[in-house]
């Protein structure tokens, strides 16, 4: 696993075919997280690969902010998302954000 960013209680880690965040993301930190992950993908040779929101345990709009940043970015490099993975109270806030569809299905064409 390779660590992307680092700062006290949140990281970006990219192993293989999946990039993921661990720890909470709130403002201050999304577009630093963002800008991570979109190096890691501008550079990566990738085909596909699954975003792993899983180990983010508090609901926050700026984690969303993170994925669609990514999801831009897999859609301008022809990276097919196979999977978005989500704790439980972070598909609870895309839920009520009505993104259930996005979820559910993230290979699925969707203005992000």
């Amino acid at each position: 696993m390779t660590t992307l960013f680092s700062r006290p209680g949140v990281t970006v880690e990219a192993e293989d075919a999946t990039l993921q965040v661990v720890g909470d993301v709130d403002v201050t930190l999304a577009a630093d997280l963002a800008a991570s992950g979109v190096t890691w993908l501008k550079q990566a040779d990738l085909a596909s690969l699954t975003l792993d929101f899983s180990r983010v345990e508090k609901a926050s709009s700026a984690a969303i902010s993170v994925l669609f940043e990514w999801l831009r970015t897999c859609r301008q490099r022809e990276i097919q998302v196979q999977a978005i993975r989500f704790s439980d109270p972070l598909r609870r806030l895309a839920s009520l954000a009505e993104l259930d569809a996005l979820i559910d299905h993230p290979s699925a064409t969707l203005a992000v």
